[in-house]
Order: C-alpha cells, then sequence, then structure tokens
C-alpha cells in the first residue's frame, strides 16, 4: 500500500500544490496499473482458494481409504512381497503431501485477504484522485490532447470560447484557428513529441490575436500536450516574448539580406562608432572578417565625408548625396544614403562609378543621336521623366508649325497637347479628356504604343509611342497621307472590283501562268455546276476540266482552254466561241490575256438569246408563210367575189331597165335590196382589201396634187344619196379657197366618204351632220361633226379597232371596218386622227393631212 501511494503523481510536490495540480498521463498510467495488478492478484486468489479446496476434499476422501488400506495389509502381511511394500509407501507419501499442501494453503490464504484488502484500498484512494485530477482537468482556460500510440487523440478539457478554439474534432486542425507560423511551429514540434520524446514549451498565437501556451511532454509511453489560455501579466509577457522574437527574426532577415549584397551597409551609435558593417563594407575596407572592421574602427568614407553626413543629416531629412572615396586604390563614386534614428544612425553606399560613366558615354551617344534625328524627315519629340520636352528636330516643327520660342521652354507633353488643339491641329475627339489620358498612358505602358491620327487638314499620321527605362518617353510621327490614300484607292478598287465580278451574270474565271485559277464568281460555278471547294483558289485547270466534266467534256472545252492558258508561245492568244453543254445550255466563251502573264475566261449565258433567236426564225418563217397565204387568200377572195358582185350588180341594173319589161311593185322593190346588199358587200369585200393590203405593207399611196374645193365637191356628190337614205343634211364649211394639197386623192376621198358614212349612220333623222376644213400652214385639217347618241369613255378606245361596231345604236348595221380604215389611212399619210364623244351630245372626228413636197411623193411611189 505504501508502495503504491509513492509512485502516484504529484507526492513530491508540497500538499497544497500536489492538491491543485492535474492527474498528468503517466500519473493516469500508474494507477490504471496498480488496478489492473489488484484485480489479477483478486483473480489469482480465487483459483488458489479453488485448488485448496480441491485438495483439502481430496484428503478427507483419502482417509477411509488409508484406514482400509491398513486394515488389509494388517490382514494380509504375511502375503505381501517385496513390491508390495514399495506401493504401500508412496500411498503414504501422496497422503503426508496433501496434508502439508491443505496446511500450506489455509495460511496463504489469509495472507491473501489481507493483500485484497489492501489493493481495494489503494483502488479506492486512486479513484478518488482521479477524480479530482478530472476536476481540475475540466477548468475551462486548459485543454489536454494525448496521444497513446497510432491510436485517435483523447481531448480533455476546454479554452475559452474568445480564444476562437474549436471544441470539437477540429481542435487538432491548427491552421483554422492559429496563425500560420504559429501552427507550423507546433506541428513540427508535437511531430519531434511524438517521434523522438523532445519536449517543448511555446507560446502560440490564435486567429483572433489571442495568446495560448503549449507544453508538451512525454510519460508512460504517452505523448501530453497541454493549452493553457494565458492572462494578465503572463500574457503580456507572452506577446512581448513574441513580439521580440519576431523582432529578432527581421533584424536577422535584414542582417543576413544586407551582407548578401555588394553594397557597403554599416551601423553606428550616437558617438559616431561603428556597431555592425556587412560582408560588402569588410570588403571595402580591406578587412578579413566585419568584425575586425568594426573592431578596428576602419573608415570607408573620409573624415570630410563623415563631418558632413554628421552636420546635414537629421531625423526628418536623412542624407543623400554622391561622395568620392578611394576603395582598393581606385578612386570610387557612390551614393551615399544616411539616416538619422535614436540610437545612432544607418547608412548604405551605392557603388555608382559604372553610371557616371555610362552617363558620359550616354551624353555623348544622346547628342550624336540628336545630331541624326535632326536631319530625319520623320518628325520626332523626346520627353524626359517628368513629361517636358526634352528634344526635337527640324521635322517635327514643320509638321506642326510651332513657334521655337514656345518649344524651347520645354513644355510639358499635356501642356504641348492643350497647345495643339487649341490651334485645331489635332483630330476631333468627343471626350477630349479620355482621349488625352490615353495617349499620355504611354508613360506608364511597358510595350509600344501606336495610334492613328486623322488630323483636321486631311493628313494622317502613325504615331508611335515608346516608353524610355529610364523614364520619359519618345513620339514619332510617320505621315502615311499618300500611303492611306493609295491603300483607300486600292482596297476600293478591289472591293469594286470583286462585288462587281460577283454580281455578273456572266461566269468569270482568272488564272494564274501557272495555270492555277485565281478567282472565279458565283455565276462561274453556276453554269458549269460545280461547287466552290471544286474552283477553289490554287486548283489546276486540269482538275477544274475534270470537275466540268459532266456538263461539257469534247476536245473543244476544257483542254482547249488549258492549251491556251498554259502555252509557252511568245505571244499570247485570245479565243473565243460558243459551246452547248450537255444540258442544253449554249455558252459564249472568251480566252483574254491579262497583265503579269493572267489570263481571264469568260462565259456568257446565251441560252435564252439562242431560243429565242431560234423561236423567232421559226415564228417569222410562219408569219411569212401565213403572210403568203393571206396575200393568196386576198388575192383569190378578191377575184372570187369581185367577179359575181359585179354580175349581180350588172344584172339588177339591167332587170331595172325597161327593155327587159316592166317589173311589179315587189319585183322592183326585191330588185332593190339587191342592188343595196350588192353594193354593201361590194363595200365590204373592198375595205377588207385594203385592210389586208395595209397590213401586209404593200399598199403604195398614189401621190398627185389635190384641189381641196373639187375635192370637197365631189365627196359631197357622192354621199347626197347616203345622206337621202338616213334624212340628214351636211352642213359643209370651209374657205373661199382652201388650195390644194399633194396626197392620194382615192384614199383622201375614201377617208372623207368614211367618216361621213359613219356619222349619217349614227345620227337622228331631221337633224344635220357638219364638215369643217381650214388649213394650218402646209396641213389640210377637217372635222366631222355629228349629232348622235355619242360614245361612252370605255368605247372611245376601242373605235379604231376592226369589227368594232355600235349597230345598236346606228340606222345600218356594217362589219366596223369603217373608223379603222380610216385611221390606217391617215396613218399612211403619216398624220394623225383624233377622237372627241359625250353620251348624248355627238361625236366629233378631226383629221390632219400633211403635205409632201413632190420628191418625196414621187420616192413613196417608187
Amino acid at each position: 500500500m505504501s508502495e503504491m501511494k509513492s509512485s502516484l503523481p504529484g507526492q513530491a510536490d508540497d500538499g497544497a500544490r500536489a492538491s491543485r495540480r492535474p492527474l498528468t498521463a503517466g500519473q493516469e498510467h500508474k494507477s490504471a496499473t496498480a488496478h489492473e495488478a489488484a484485480e489479477q492478484e483478486h483473480g489469482s486468489l480465487a483459483r488458489f482458494l479453488k485448488t485448496c479446496a480441491a485438495g483439502t476434499a481430496l484428503s478427507a476422501l483419502a482417509r477411509p481409504v488409508l484406514a482400509q488400506a491398513e486394515q488389509q495389509a494388517a490382514a494380509s502381511a504375511h502375503l505381501f512381497t517385496s513390491s508390495q511394500v514399495v506401493g504401500v509407501s508412496v500411498v503414504i507419501g501422496v497422503i503426508s503431501a496433501a496434508l502439508l499442501s491443505t496446511l500450506w494453503l489455509v495460511r496463504q490464504r489469509g495472507n491473501l485477504e489481507n493483500e485484497s484488502r489492501e489493493i481495494r484500498s489503494a483502488l479506492s484512494d486512486a479513484q478518488q484522485r482521479i477524480s479530482q485530477y478530472q476536476a481540475l482537468i475540466a477548468d475551462k482556460n486548459r485543454r489536454i490532447v494525448i496521444w497513446d500510440g497510432n491510436a485517435r487523440p483523447e481531448l480533455l478539457g476546454q479554452l475559452p470560447p474568445e480564444t476562437g478554439a474549436p471544441q470539437d474534432g477540429e481542435f487538432l486542425a491548427f491552421g483554422l484557428w492559429l496563425k500560420s507560423r504559429s501552427a507550423s511551429e507546433l506541428e513540427k514540434a508535437i511531430d519531434r513529441l511524438r517521434d523522438e520524446a523532445q519536449s517543448f514549451d511555446m507560446v502560440v498565437e490564435t486567429i483572433r490575436d489571442e495568446i495560448l501556451e503549449a507544453q508538451g511532454r512525454v510519460s508512460g509511453g504517452r505523448a501530453f500536450v497541454r493549452f493553457v489560455a494565458l492572462n494578465n501579466l503572463r500574457a503580456e509577457l507572452a506577446e512581448l516574448r513574441i513580439e521580440r522574437d519576431r523582432l529578432m527574426t527581421s533584424i536577422s532577415a535584414f542582417q543576413t539580406m544586407l551582407d548578401a549584397i555588394d553594397m557597403p551597409a554599416w551601423q553606428r551609435d550616437p558617438g559616431g562608432r561603428l556597431t555592425w558593417v556587412n560582408q560588402a563594407y569588410g570588403e571595402a575596407v580591406e578587412a578579413r572578417t566585419p568584425q575586425q572592421a568594426i573592431n578596428e574602427g576602419r573608415e570607408m568614407l573620409t573624415t570630410v565625408a563623415r563631418e558632413r553626413i554628421r552636420a546635414t543629416t537629421t531625423p526628418e531629412s536623412p542624407f543623400h548625396d554622391t561622395i568620392s572615396t578611394v576603395v582598393r586604390g581606385n578612386r570610387t563614386f557612390f551614393d551615399v544614403v544616411d539616416v538619422k534614428v535614436p540610437g545612432g544612425s544607418a547608412g548604405i553606399a551605392i557603388d555608382v562609378s559604372d553610371i557616371e560613366a555610362v552617363r558620359a558615354e550616354l551624353e555623348r551617344t544622346l547628342k550624336s543621336h540628336a545630331e541624326t534625328l535632326d536631319h530625319l524627315a520623320t518628325p520626332v519629340a523626346i520627353f524626359d521623366g517628368d513629361r517636358r520636352l526634352q528634344f526635337y528636330n527640324q521635322a517635327f516643327v514643320a509638321l506642326w508649325e510651332l513657334d521655337i520660342a514656345f518649344l524651347e521652354g520645354r513644355p510639358d507633353n499635356s501642356e504641348l497637347l492643350e497647345r495643339l488643339r487649341a490651334a485645331k491641329k489635332l483630330p476631333d475627339q468627343l471626350n477630349w479628356k479620355s482621349w488625352k489620358e490615353a495617349a499620355l498612358s504611354v508613360y506608364r505602358a511597358l510595350d509600344t504604343q501606336s495610334d492613328l491620327w486623322h488630323l483636321p487638314n486631311g493628313q494622317t499620321l502613325r504615331v508611335f509611342a515608346t516608353a524610355h527605362p529610364q523614364g520619359g518617353a519618345t513620339w514619332v510621327f510617320e505621315n502615311l497621307t499618300e500611303q492611306v490614300d493609295l491603300e483607300t484607292r486600292y482596297n476600293t478598287l478591289v472591293k469594286v472590283q470583286g462585288e462587281t465580278i460577283d454580281h455578273l451574270s456572266e461566269g468569270v474565271a482568272v488564272f494564274g501562268p501557272d495555270g492555277r485559277i485565281r478567282l472565279s464568281n458565283p455565276a462561274f460555278r453556276a453554269l458549269w455546276g460545280i461547287t466552290e471547294t471544286e474552283a477553289k483558289p490554287g486548283t489546276h485547270i486540269r482538275a477544274l476540266g475534270e470537275a466540268c466534266a459532266p456538263s461539257y467534256d469534247r476536245p473543244d472545252g476544257w483542254k482547249a482552254f488549258a492549251e491556251l492558258i498554259t502555252s509557252f508561245d511568245d505571244e499570247r492568244r485570245s479565243g473565243q466561241g460558243t459551246l452547248e453543254l450537255f444540258s442544253g445550255l449554249v455558252l459564249d466563251y472568251a480566252v483574254i490575256p491579262l497583265p503579269n502573264a493572267q489570263t481571264m475566261l469568260t462565259f456568257v449565258n446565251m441560252t435564252d438569246s439562242v431560243r429565242a433567236e431560234r423561236a423567232l426564225t421559226e415564228k417569222n418563217e410562219a408569219l411569212r408563210k401565213a403572210d403568203e397565204l393571206k396575200n393568196d387568200f386576198v388575192q383569190h377572195v378578191s377575184y372570187e367575189l369581185r367577179s359575181p358582185l359585179t354580175n349581180i350588180i350588172g344584172f339588177t341594173d339591167l332587170l331595172r331597165t325597161q327593155g327587159v319589161g316592166p317589173l311589179n311593185a315587189r319585183q322592183a322593190e326585191y330588185i332593190d335590196h339587191i342592188s343595196t346588199s350588192s353594193s354593201v358587200l361590194l363595200t365590204l369585200v373592198n375595205d377588207i382589201l385594203d385592210l389586208a393590203t395595209v397590213d401586209a405593207g404593200i399598199m403604195r399611196l398614189n401621190y398627185a396634187e389635190i384641189d381641196l374645193n373639187d375635192l370637197l365637191d365631189d365627196v359631197s356628190m357622192q354621199i347626197a344619196d347616203r345622206l337621202h337614205e338616213s334624212g340628214v343634211a351636211l352642213e359643209i364649211t370651209a374657205p373661199a379657197y382652201l388650195g390644194s394639197i399633194v396626197a392620194d386623192p382615192q384614199r383622201l376621198k375614201q377617208i372623207l366618204l368614211k367618216l361621213l358614212s359613219n356619222a349619217a349612220n349614227f345620227s337622228p333623222e331631221g337633224t344635220s351632220i357638219s364638215l369643217e376644213c381650214h388649213r394650218e400652214g402646209t396641213d389640210f385639217v377637217f372635222s366631222v361633226s355629228d349629232r348622235g347618241p355619242g360614245i361612252s369613255p370605255d368605247m372611245i378606245t376601242t373605235v379604231f379597232d376592226r369589227f368594232a361596231t355600235g349597230a345598236k345604236s346606228g340606222k345600218r348595221g356594217g362589219a366596223g371596218l369603217g373608223l379603222s380604215i380610216v385611221d390606217s389611212f391617215v396613218s399612211l399619210h403619216h398624220g394623225d386622227v383624233t377622237i372627241d364623244s359625250e353620251p348624248g351630245k355627238g361625236t366629233t372626228v378631226v383629221c390632219r393631212i400633211p403635205s409632201v413636197d413632190i420628191p418625196h411623193s414621187a420616192a413613196a411611189a417608187e
């Protein structure tokens, strides 16, 4: 019991501290081991008691057997042999051993019962202490993580919520609630604790800027990490420790970095003594190590330079200037920066000897370049890092026509643009501010910027702006006015040419000297029934001929075209012809040589023209035959009709004479009807023959000089009977002397008779028709008016058509050829005829017959 108590953790500390210290993992392990040992001893004791009981029972059973054996031995002693004596001895030994065992077991049982009571007491005490330790561990300001081999870690206790530590299994994901640096260091420390049993004590920061203390220990084969939330002075101390570590790390990083650069750097105390220098400083003062330079106080700068630095440096205004000194026996220029701090001062020196040499060389180079640029025809302007004009050439002055005094004043780039805008020399912009900012963005750009400026004076400039690595920019203005004009005209010409060719109805294809197609239009592909892929640029004419073979594959087709296009003759030949494709298309082709050894092949679809020509030829032949047939018909009809009519009219006149005998009234009436009908039929036949002659184009006018007064008298006499039959009077209004005209007397008389007959037919009985004649220059103008029913507006357009008759409103029906003949005869005289009529007011027909000269009439007669 005393050994168990002494092995419990916490006994080495005083009583008060032991009561407050939580149970560690090792103490828990020892308590659990004691408890298990007690349980094992208790089980062994139970098994031993069972064995002892069995031994006691065995001795009780052996007593009667032993007694019986003694009786038998006594009864038969005289029968035993020497072997039997040995058996008896063995039995007696076994019995004796059983008795001794029983006595030993009884004694051991008492000892086990005493030890069992002591183990129970120790177990109870251990369980009480474990409860106390668990109560201490349950404090909200700490949490313990226990690892036992590879088993899942056990978590005890909680941390305050304000720390942001998860309360569940995500607690071990330290990167979620600890700062990255703390999480990384903690994970590394835990790995060393578990793998190498290396204890640690460290302070970590949460994402919420809370400070935690982490302690790692190993006890009883287990790894323990305790997290304690710090507060008050301990928290402040931990924060100061973290800040100190951070500052030390930063100082170490800066010192390491300064040791790595080739620029001398130093740090001095308030008295001006060196306290730290880097490796480059040590090399500059030819010291083996930086510490040697500090110990010996080796100075790189001269005393005058150091005093100057000390006198001019203030906390608000660091020293920055170029200082000359000797390093390794060579005069060297350093760009020195020295700052004053509360603990002294610090400085760094940058070797600018090479820069000074380069600067001098640069000045010489710039001067040479300036002289070269000044002779260029391309305007150039160079601006420095402050965006002020540093250089300009003569071409720049000539381009913008700026004042030299203004340019010599080194204007700002923005000011220069504003000056050009005010002079209306820059392109008009909707948003000037945005455009100017975009133009000046070159100073912040990494690549060369290019833009096109279309100036108000019609010039086009390509502006290149390139930023300088050391600051500033170069502006180059390339005048593209002529180039843009040429390109515009060329592109326009190409587009117009392309659009024109693509919209032509003729098929066009252009081939190069190698026989490969350069371009083709849709009409070409449609005529030959090929796709755009089959006629794409670069296709050889032989492949194109194979693609067109289904449409035409005869020798006079694509084979002939290939010979003309790819021939090596000195004089390039042209050709043309007609092809009739298998599809029925008729194409007129032409092979035309072009410049640059190119050849154009054109195809015109003549199918419709050929078909129309063939149809017209066939129709003309048919019309010619029909005209011949009509003329033959008219001649035959003229002869066949006129002969019987002449006979009928002759015999009718003969029957009217007294020589053939008297006629009764009815016979005389019939004879009159026959005579009238025969006359009408003869007139109709004559009209048809006249119209047929006009249509056939074989009618010729017999021009002669006509006395118009005699013509009117003759017409009035011939129309008298017709007017008498209709009961209509004729009124002729004409000057006393109309004179004469040159015309066809018979046709002119026929025109007047047709018009008067037509007027008499449509005039009511008892009315009169008027014939008015007059001269207008050499033209004979006459009009015939009646007081008939008139003509409706929709019929006026058809009165001159053949067989258009108004018999329903006239006294005598007819074939409707009178006005048609009038129109034809007037047209033959190159005159004109008009008609004016209103329903219910009568009709007036006006004719104008021009007079022709005698030579013209003679030619017309011929």
